[in-house]
């Protein structure tokens, strides 16, 4: 079977690469870590436990930090591996724990680079954040002895589930290889089971991204943010963040809306792309709408000095890991890929920091964290632009409105915090025998 997986990996390398070309000439993408990505990582020495923890982007790397910090808590000489298989997501890595951690570009699929990342560094556990099991990883960890769990685990009912479905036959002995699965919710757990986990290997334990959501009125950094861009607290900001293709669009036209019919709320914009490579098409975007335009990272490098003549200038974030900064600046919210189909992104963040979100239709790859927040009366679900303009005027109007949904959705954080812990204990009772 490993040959046949090489065989269809090796094809649809072949077929992807000219996409590849293209995004390493003008994107700047997939430009290093091609050795890793073959199984090159560094050779681990010494004889310490290891637990290696895999994160496939940005989000889930993020999402890992309280397992890490767990991990060491609870095993202070140990040895970290953290992988990712995204440039943003191993630039996050090596900015969170480059100095507690090896971080490398997780192996392709490969026979042959998996068994020679896994012999290099010989971890005791591998640990999958959300997901990202592959057969061949799977298949050799099992016969070098090295137990793979999912932490934080989900299969979203968007295009995840619905695909497995369709090969459930043939992932099924993939899925069985896992020591253990701690999923977000009852809803997953089930989809796991389908899919060849066994009932007594899952562990409903919630979701780790309310833990990393911190509860807090002030975040690191923000104040001076606002300096560098004038942004007054007295005036009302509208932040758009992790925006997707086709949202910034709507968001401009409800923007330009409401400054031109309610001049008095003056309300300011901010959006931040979740995108490096849609920022330039982005701030055409502003411009094109006829509004005046700040790109923070020409702030941020002090090539632009912004004065009172920018006060009413639609700001781009365009630099990476300034998000939570906006959203502390905030009195509104809106967390993107949610008007369009694209699976929502984590709103957890946002109420967490006691602000009234808004989100759209398309939040399956949070439906656990939706339907609590909705049924606490913690967010705001709009279907469409006219919903969304139709909000964003009444939390700006409605004060007493906005912070009740604020109010409401940091409580429904705080009550279900307590996942790291519980995964903790399902690891240890892996590892320690």
């Amino acid at each position: 079977m490993s040959y046949i997986l090489n065989l269809i990996y090796f094809v649809m390398l072949l077929l992807l690469s000219p996409m590849i070309a293209y995004r390493m000439i003008r994107q700047g993408r997939y430009r290093e870590g091609w050795g890793e990505r073959l199984g090159f990582v560094p050779r681990r020495a010494g004889a310490a436990r290891c637990f290696w923890i895999h994160a496939v982007s940005m989000g889930e790397v993020n999402a890992a930090s309280t397992i890490i910090g767990a991990l060491q808590r609870e095993f202070p000489d140990c040895d970290l591996v953290v992988s990712s298989t995204t440039d943003t997501g191993i630039s996050r890595a090596r900015k969170l724990y480059g100095d507690k951690a090896t971080v490398v570009f997780y192996p392709f699929d490969f026979s042959f680079a998996v068994k020679r990342a896994l012999t290099r560094l010989r971890p005791d556990i591998c640990i999958l954040m959300e997901l990202e099991a592959w057969p061949n990883f799977t298949h050799i960890a099992r016969k070098l002895n090295i137990p793979v769990v999912v932490a934080n685990g989900r299969i979203s009912s968007g295009k995840g589930f619905p695909r497995y479905k369709k090969v459930a036959w043939l992932i099924r002995p993939m899925f069985a290889r896992l020591s253990a699965v701690m999923v977000q919710d009852q809803e997953y757990a089930g989809r796991f089971e389908y899919l060849g986990v066994a009932p007594a290997k899952i562990f409903n334990v919630g979701s780790l991204k309310y833990d990393t959501a911190e509860v807090t009125d002030n975040v690191s950094g923000s104040e001076a943010l606002a300096g560098e861009l004038k942004i007054d607290p007295e005036v009302p900001l509208l932040v758009a963040g992790s925006t997707g293709t086709g949202e910034e669009e709507v968001i401009l036209d409800c923007y330009r809306q409401i400054i031109q019919d309610r001049p008095e709320l003056k309300l300011r914009l901010a959006i931040i792309p979740r995108k490096p490579e849609k920022f330039v098409d982005v701030a055409s975007q502003i411009e094109k709408a006829g509004l005046s335009l700040i790109r923070y990272s020409q702030v941020k490098s002090g090539k632009v000095t912004v004065t009172e003549s920018h006060a009413e200038s639609v700001i781009l974030g365009d630099t990476m890991g300034d998000l939570r900064k906006f959203y502390s600046l905030a009195s509104i919210i809106f967390v993107g890929r949610s008007l369009v189909p694209m699976g929502g992104s984590d709103m957890m963040e946002a109420a967490a920091l006691g602000k009234p979100v808004i989100v759209g239709p398309y939040t399956e790859n949070f439906s656990q964290t939706i339907n609590a927040l909705r049924a606490g009366n913690g967010i705001v679900v709009v279907t469409d632009a006219k919903a969304l303009k139709q909000v964003i005027v009444k939390l700006s109007d409605d004060k007493e409105y906005a912070k009740g949904i604020a109010v409401n959705g940091r409580k429904v954080i705080i009550d279900h915090k307590g996942a790291t812990d519980k995964t903790i204990e399902q690891i240890r009772k892996i590892v320690v025998r």
